[in-house]
């Protein structure tokens, strides 16, 4: 029992270390520094069939009011039968990690959520049960292009999503289930060993603007970051070291 208690210390002594900032001891010479060139913005697509999205929201926002939205901004477990339109998807993905402009040679990407050297390392993934146009199934999200590429079906996709989430049942009732994996070494080029703690902090921004987005078009959601690593990643087909899940989130009508 002491033994056990020694080790639990230990690795909340370690997880502590993380959240404490890096910048102001001794600096490593990043891939940046050493000339290496940079990984892409964004993870190319895979082959898979394109679905391009809107890119006129005025019909999906019925909320712009900021301060509403912050007042009233709240975790929604509970769901209406309600699919979600193409625009209304298209709205959610384009105020989470959508391109608004390319800084330099293809040097920076730059996005509606802040990001540390705006490395932005994140990727998008889908699985969608009730979305108007799309089919059931796993999708990612191409930034650059504001377009979806399917990656394919699942079968028993809302019992396959429910165990990846450690059985929150609730969490497959949404007419969608978001997944933002990190691809760690697009930070890791700028700022080596020192990227892993602002990569979680970038992680939070990007979930704020779901919340506020999904509220915005009449929607909620609730974040989620208690998932089987394994099972999540083998769903989206990750590879579990150069990409992994680090966060989910169900968006869907609220049930009041």
């Amino acid at each position: 029992m002491k033994r056990m208690e020694e080790e639990l210390a230990e690795r909340i002594r370690r997880n502590r270390m993380l959240m404490k900032s890096g910048f102001g001891g001794e600096e490593l010479e990043s891939d940046q520094q050493r000339g290496l060139p940079q990984p892409p913005l964004a993870k190319p697509p895979s082959g898979g069939e394109r679905i391009s999205l809107p890119e006129d929201f005025a019909t999906a926002v019925v909320s712009a009011d900021y301060w509403t939205l912050v007042q009233e901004r709240k975790s929604c477990r509970v769901y209406k039968e309600d699919a979600l339109t193409l625009e209304q998807l298209s709205f959610l993905l384009w105020t989470t990690q959508g391109v608004k402009g390319i800084r330099g040679n293809r040097y920076a990407t730059i996005r509606p959520v802040p990001s540390a050297g705006a490395r932005h390392p994140f990727e998008t993934y889908l699985a969608v049960f009730r979305v108007e146009g799309l089919r059931e199934g796993i999708y990612h999200y191409l930034p650059l292009e504001h377009a979806l590429e399917y990656i394919g079906e699942e079968e028993h996709l809302e019992e396959a999503v429910t165990f990846a989430l450690c059985d929150q049942k609730w969490a497959a009732k949404a007419p969608v289930t978001f997944f933002y994996s990190a691809v760690p070494y697009r930070s890791e080029w700028r700022y080596s060993d020192r990227s892993h703690r602002v990569m979680l902090l970038d992680a939070g921004h990007v979930m704020q603007n779901l919340y506020l987005s999904s509220h915005a078009i009449g929607c909620g959601t609730c974040a989620i970051a208690a998932f089987e690593q394994e099972a999540v990643d083998r769903l989206l087909r990750l590879d579990g070291e150069e990409e992994f899940v680090i966060y989910a989130a169900p968006v869907g009508v609220q049930s009041h």
